[in-house]
């Protein structure tokens, strides 16, 4: 039974995607089956991970709305172990036709249980919104990872996400759990990262992943040749750190 693990947050550029990339990757790599989940209209973990959205035939949107199962939808990626289910933009129009439909908020729960024996680990790659795709991802999703910049406004933003958390558990009994918040951007020479940081250690303790991912260009500049950091700079200290942040997940699951 996979491990469903959703990357939130409704901000935007936290390195979530970049997250469920590299990530999803690294699990692979270390003899994991994973299936990454990209259930953002923006398509950037499709893209990233070297698919054409516009190219894809079949994408989420064809199974949340049309019905279709999960495995028609399931694209192969460059890598063994690690499979997609590809969004395109025509997702963002499930968030209108979603409204009307009954269990609407878990749609995307019903869809990968049919798929959870196939995998060790899943990972849902959420918009960066609290919108209805997003609520989605959290009903469906065992445990949230919430990457967090290193910036002023991140302690805000963390209290008002675990807020919606636990209205999610409340209002449609879900036992939703927080895996842990992932530090993103950290650069220890500047100040600012210094003090977010020792503020989430302080404020959240025992619910910071030791793994600190640390502001690289290499990480920036893979995405755009459709590749993981794995593929594109193995030897990078983004990719010694998203190494460094599977195995901690797979020690926590031990």
């Amino acid at each position: 039974m996979a491990q469903i693990i959703g990357l939130v947050n409704q901000k935007g550029g936290v390195s979530k995607t970049t997250t469920g990339i590299n990530l999803s990757t690294y699990l692979a790599v270390m003899g994991k089956y994973v299936l990454l989940v990209d259930i953002d209209p923006q398509a950037n973990a499709t893209s990233g991970i070297g698919l054409d959205p516009q190219a894809v035939p079949l994408n989420l949107y064809h199974s949340l709305i049309g019905g279709l199962l999960p495995e028609e939808v399931i694209r192969k990626t460059g890598l063994f172990g690690c499979d997609i289910i590809p969004a395109a933009s025509d997702l963002a129009g499930a968030t209108i036709e979603l409204v009307s439909v009954s269990n609407r908020e878990f749609r995307l729960y019903e869809l990968l249980r049919q798929v959870r024996t196939n995998y060790d680990y899943i990972l849902i790659d959420c918009p960066p919104s609290l919108g209805l795709l997003t609520i989605n991802g959290l009903v469906a999703a065992d445990e949230v990872i919430i990457p967090v910049q290193c910036e002023y406004y991140a302690l805000e933003g963390l209290g008002q996400l675990l807020k919606t958390i636990e209205l999610v558990k409340e209002n449609l009994g879900s036992p939703l759990k927080v895996k842990g918040a992932l530090l993103t951007m950290y650069d220890r020479r500047n100040r600012l990262s210094r003090q977010v940081r020792k503020e989430m250690e302080r404020n959240f303790a025992g619910y910071v992943f030791e793994t600190i991912i640390p502001r690289c260009v290499k990480l920036a500049e893979a995405p755009s040749f459709g590749q993981s950091i794995i593929q594109y700079n193995p030897r990078s200290k983004g990719a010694r750190a998203y190494r460094q942040l599977a195995q901690e997940i797979i020690n926590l699951d031990k």
